[in-house]
């Protein structure tokens, strides 16, 4: 998993959520969704989260189980994102 997956993530998610930080600024493992996340993102911001990857990467993600565990840390996104592709090649 590389650290330019993972950045590009982050840049991915402010953009995605329209948030007024730093990309850098997130760490990989926060918890990014809920009122006790630094960022607060919420169900919108997963829809326009997982749409973004969608169109960016090709992956969807179906199944609402499994998208909130994909999209509760950048960490976590990469990983999986990142097998996905291998996956492909």
């Amino acid at each position: 998993m590389t650290t330019d997956l993972r950045l590009a993530l982050k840049a991915l998610i402010v953009e995605a959520c329209d948030k007024d930080c730093a990309p850098e600024s997130i760490t990989d493992d926060e918890i990014l969704f809920g009122p006790e996340a630094p960022l607060q993102l919420d169900s919108l911001d997963a829809l326009q989260v997982s749409m973004a990857i969608k169109k960016t990467y090709g992956l969807r993600l179906p199944d609402s189980k499994e998208t909130r565990r994909v999209l509760s840390s950048v960490a976590n996104m990469a990983e999986h994102l990142d097998a996905w592709l291998a996956s492909r090649a």
